[in-house]
């Protein structure tokens, strides 16, 4: 069994829900199809949530109603027949007056998460049962009888896989199987989210649950690109590549996929494949634990980026100097993307300055400490194992003329880094792009 995982863009009208239709009855076996919340809704749910906290009923009703309004529009052009056209409107008009009913309680962050499951919720009856007037034989699943988290927050997957063929046996002469993303169950039994990757990771854990054969995920582009299309001109699709190679680049600058979204996946062994909605016909990119070696794949880069030095001859060669320094950051919840160290100094970028007087204010316990802001961390990614004589002189070789305040290498087979100012971002990628692949 495939899994399949949709957008909120490519379920964001009526015509896009066909066209998602389409694509899932075309397979000649069952298929599992996870989907979000269509584009826009759950900004228009925070959005209700955000007047709720502020204690303004009045605001949250104006959005409710227009979001309502948006969703009947559809109706006619979704579904064909008056008996589906009536059914669906009545369950519209239920999901609706439930989200009202909050506009007259205490909220809280609880009903929050209850209001936002609602996106997805609908996005799933619709499709499904445009998919039943269709004749279609569909199984609608909630995710929150099998999808849920631990007391930590994280995924629970020996509860998730157990529930989940549960329900499987049960539904078992299914066409095509169809459920929510994004949302769960926590540990207290209370509606919440995955938060991290959001549909991606439902898709992914899913995969895993039941063994599939693949897990592909639809979004409106045409895979990973081996550079940022909106900077370099005729940027291509990556075919292939390993699961670290893709975490690296989404984490450091592909939004297309979440970096922690497919670790499931790749505990399973399970291949990803992303691919576009628009151009079905395109190969897309497939992710898996296979590696292409000796190929340098792709260029990404992560803007808003920060650099801090702390330099100390008092610290040279001093046993815990960079616990301490390590500490800090941790006791400020600030994670740290590269690292640089010397016998007198460290050198280290963060991409989350929310606590930079703080933790500037406690490294100088500890040395001279100067800041750089407005910096960009370019990444390159492919087999980049260090007995492949060579591959980092090329990266380093497009970067000549580039002014490079720190680098990273050899922490993964799979990455080089270079931490450069933003205002040279454009051309790094450019000068990268001609280098490594001649476009």
């Amino acid at each position: 069994m495939k899994v399949m995982k949709f957008g909120g863009t490519s379920v964001g009208s009526p015509s896009r829900m066909k066209e998602v239709t389409n694509l899932v009855v075309s397979y000649n076996e069952p298929v599992f199809v996870v989907l979000s919340a269509m584009s826009g809704t759950t900004n228009s749910l925070v959005e209700i949530s955000d007047y709720l906290y502020k204690k303004n009923p009045e605001g949250a009703n104006e959005v409710i109603n227009k979001l309502e309004n948006k969703y009947m529009a559809h109706i006619n052009e979704l579904y064909e027949t008056k008996e589906w056209q009536d059914r669906i409107r009545s369950f519209l008009k239920e999901e609706f007056n439930f989200i009202r009913t909050f506009t007259k309680e205490l909220f809280t962050s609880f009903e929050e998460k209850v209001i936002v499951a609602q996106g997805e919720i609908i996005s799933t009856n619709m499709v499904a049962n445009y998919m039943k007037e269709k004749g279609f034989n569909v199984k609608l699943i909630s995710a929150l009888d099998f999808m849920r988290t631990d007391k930590n927050g994280e995924p629970d997957l020996a509860y998730i896989k157990k529930n989940l063929s549960i329900i499987l046996e049960k539904e078992c002469d299914g066409q095509v199987y169809i459920t929510q993303g994004f949302i769960c169950r926590n540990a207290y039994d209370e509606i919440d989210n995955l938060q991290r990757g959001g549909s991606d990771y439902t898709a992914s854990l899913i995969g895993a649950a039941i063994c599939a054969d693949e897990i592909q995920i639809w979004t409106d582009i045409d895979g990973m690109h081996n550079n940022d299309p909106r900077i370099v001109e005729g940027t291509e699709p990556v075919h292939q590549l390993h699961f670290e190679e893709a975490a690296e680049l989404a984490y450091f600058g592909a939004k297309i996929l979440h970096p922690t979204c497919i670790q499931p996946a790749k505990y399973a062994g399970i291949p990803v494949r992303l691919l576009n909605t628009m151009a079905p016909e395109a190969e897309g990119t497939t992710i898996s634990n296979m590696t292409e070696y000796g190929k340098i794949k792709a260029v990404a880069a992560k803007d808003n980026i920060t650099a801090i030095k702390v330099k100390s001859s008092r610290m040279l060669l001093a046993t815990g100097f960079l616990r301490k320094v390590f500490e800090i950051f941790e006791s400020y919840q600030t994670p740290i993307d590269m690292v640089c160290t010397s016998e007198v100094g460290v050198s280290m970028s963060i991409d989350n300055s929310s606590h930079l007087t703080e933790i500037v204010d406690e490294l100088k316990k500890y040395g001279t400490v100067t800041v750089d802001t407005n910096m960009c961390i370019i990444c390159v990614v492919g087999d980049l194992d260090w007995s492949n004589v060579g591959f980092e002189t090329i990266a380093a070789e497009a970067m000549k003329n580039i002014p490079v305040r720190m680098i990273s290498y050899g922490g993964s087979n799979y990455n080089i880094s270079f931490l450069i100012r933003e205002e040279d971002k454009k051309r790094a990628l450019q000068s990268l792009s001609k280098t490594l692949f001649g476009k």
